[in-house]
C-alpha cells in the first residue's frame, strides 16, 4: 500500500508510518491453573490472534492537526500508541522526529501512591524535562490543572477529571513538537475542555503537530486540518476533515442498515416465514443539490433569503408511500435546521419505479457567516431508513464582521 500524504504542505515529515501491522495474542486460559490444566493438550486452541492494524501507511507533515476517527475497535488507539512508541508494531516501522507528549490513557505515567506534586516531576521526567525545567514550569502546571490544594494529595484519591487535568497540564508544558491525544479529554468538565481546546489552538498557531483520537464530529471539524478514517484496522480514507467525517458517517450508516436487515432476517426466521429472509431494498439517494430560489445550482447562499434542497431518488420498485428528510449543519457539526415529511405530517407516493426528485423549498431563513453542510435521508413506508447521505452538499454564507454564530439577525444597541 503506498504512503498516503495527507497534507499538501511543504513542511518536513514529522511522522512516517510505513506498512505497519499490529497483532495481539488473546489467551483464553488466563489463570495459572487453567494453563497447567491445558498444558500439552492437543486439538484445542487456548489462544487466538487479533489483528488491530493492517498495513497502515501514512505520512504526516509538521504543523498539521490530524483527527483519527472510526468505529470502536477500528484501531485508532492502537495506532496512536504505535506512533507514540508505547506499542511496537508486529510489522513495518514508524519514524518520528521531535519531542513527543502523549495523553493516551487516563492517568498513564502516574503512580497512585505518589502525590500530585511527585507525579508532576515523575511524568515530566518521562516526557523529557529535567528537574530544573520542571521547577520552572511547576507553578504554571498547577495553575493550568486547577488542582490547587490537592497537589500534595495521593493521586489514587483523585477523581477522573482531576487525573485528566493534571496529566494534560504536564503534557502541554513539556514544549512538545508532537502531541498525541486520545479520547481522555472527554472526561474533563466543559470549562476545562474549552481550556484544552484553547491550548491546542495555541499549539496550532505555533506550528506544532497534533494527532487527536475523537468520536466527536464537531470537534474534528472544528480543530483538525485533516482526517484519517480507520475501519477494521485499515485506512479507509485520508484527506480533509470534512470528507473524513462524511466517510465515517457512511460507514456507520452502512453498519446500521446491515443491523436492521439482520434483525429483519432474524424476525422472519423466528416467525417461520422463510429459511432465509431476502435482502430488502428501498429507494436510494443518487444526488443532493443546493439551488437558489430561482432554481440555479449554487454554492453561495445569502445571509437572509432562501434556498432549495433537491434530492434525486432511485426507486428499484414501485412504492405506495415513502418518506424523506433533510438537515443543515454548521462546519462544527451543529444542526441549525431540519425537517422531514413525517414532521410535516405528509408522505411521498405513490411512486413508480425509476428516478424521481424531491425539492425542499425554504423561502426564508437567516444564516450566520460560514460554511454549511446538507444531509438527506430516505425512509420506507414503515419509517425505516433505506439510504442517507451525510455532508453530501455544502454552501457558503458571507461572513458578517459585526456578529458571530450560526444565526443572522439585525441587532441594535441602545442605552438608557
Amino acid at each position: 500500500m503506498p504512503d498516503l500524504d495527507i497534507t499538501a504542505s511543504d513542511a518536513p515529515d514529522i511522522v512516517i508510518i510505513d506498512d505497519v501491522s499490529k497483532t495481539f495474542t488473546l489467551r483464553k486460559d488466563n489463570s495459572l491453573k487453567e494453563r497447567v490444566v491445558t498444558l500439552g493438550r492437543r486439538g484445542r486452541t487456548h489462544k487466538e490472534e487479533f489483528v488491530a492494524l493492517r498495513n497502515v501507511s501514512l505520512t504526516i507533515k509538521a504543523g498539521t492537526t490530524i483527527g483519527l476517527i472510526g468505529e470502536n475497535g477500528s484501531g485508532k488507539s492502537t495506532l496512536l500508541k504505535v506512533i507514540g512508541g508505547i506499542v511496537d508494531p508486529s510489522k513495518g516501522r514508524v519514524q518520528r522526529r521531535g519531542r513527543l507528549a502523549a495523553l493516551l490513557e487516563l492517568g498513564a505515567g502516574f503512580h497512585p501512591d505518589l502525590s500530585g506534586r511527585d507525579n508532576v516531576y515523575l511524568n515530566a521526567s518521562i516526557l523529557g524535562l529535567s528537574k530544573a525545567e520542571t521547577d520552572e514550569q511547576f507553578d504554571s502546571i498547577v495553575a493550568f490543572s486547577e488542582i490547587g490544594e490537592f497537589i500534595d494529595t495521593q493521586v489514587k484519591f483523585y477523581s477522573s477529571g482531576m487525573y485528566v487535568r493534571l496529566a494534560f497540564a504536564v503534557a502541554v508544558h513539556t514544549d512538545p513538537d508532537l502531541l498525541l491525544v486520545d479520547e481522555v479529554l472527554a472526561v474533563g468538565d466543559e470549562a476545562f475542555q474549552r481550556k484544552c481546546m484553547d491550548k491546542i489552538r495555541q499549539f496550532q498557531r505555533e506550528g506544532r503537530t497534533i494527532i487527536l483520537v475523537s468520536h466527536s464530529a464537531a470537534q474534528v471539524m472544528e480543530i483538525c486540518d485533516e482526517g484519517v478514517v480507520l475501519a477494521h484496522g485499515k485506512v479507509a480514507f485520508a484527506g480533509s476533515a470534512v470528507d473524513a467525517i462524511a466517510v465515517h458517517r457512511q460507514i456507520l450508516d452502512g453498519r446500521r442498515k446491515d443491523t436492521i436487515e439482520a434483525e429483519r432476517a432474524a424476525e422472519s426466521l423466528d416467525a417461520g416465514t422463510a429459511d432465509a429472509a431476502p435482502r430488502r431494498t428501498g429507494p436510494a439517494i443518487t444526488s443532493l443539490v443546493v439551488r437558489d430560489l430561482q432554481g440555479n445550482e449554487t454554492e453561495h447562499v445569502p445571509n437572509v433569503g432562501g434556498l432549495i434542497v433537491e434530492i434525486a431518488v432511485d426507486h428499484p420498485e414501485p412504492a405506495a408511500q415513502w418518506h424523506s428528510g433533510i438537515s443543515i449543519d454548521t462546519s462544527q457539526g451543529h444542526m441549525v435546521f431540519s425537517t422531514s415529511t413525517r414532521l410535516m405530517e405528509m408522505s411521498h407516493g405513490p411512486t413508480e419505479s425509476g428516478s424521481t426528485s424531491v425539492r425542499y423549498v425554504i423561502p426564508e431563513i437567516a444564516f450566520g457567516g460560514g460554511q454549511y453542510f446538507v444531509n438527506a435521508v430516505i425512509m420506507d413506508d414503515d419509517g425505516i431508513e433505506t439510504d442517507a447521505k451525510w455532508l453530501a452538499a455544502s454552501f457558503f454564507v458571507p461572513m458578517e464582521r459585526r456578529q458571530g454564530g450560526s444565526a443572522y439577525a439585525q441587532a441594535e444597541i441602545t442605552e438608557g
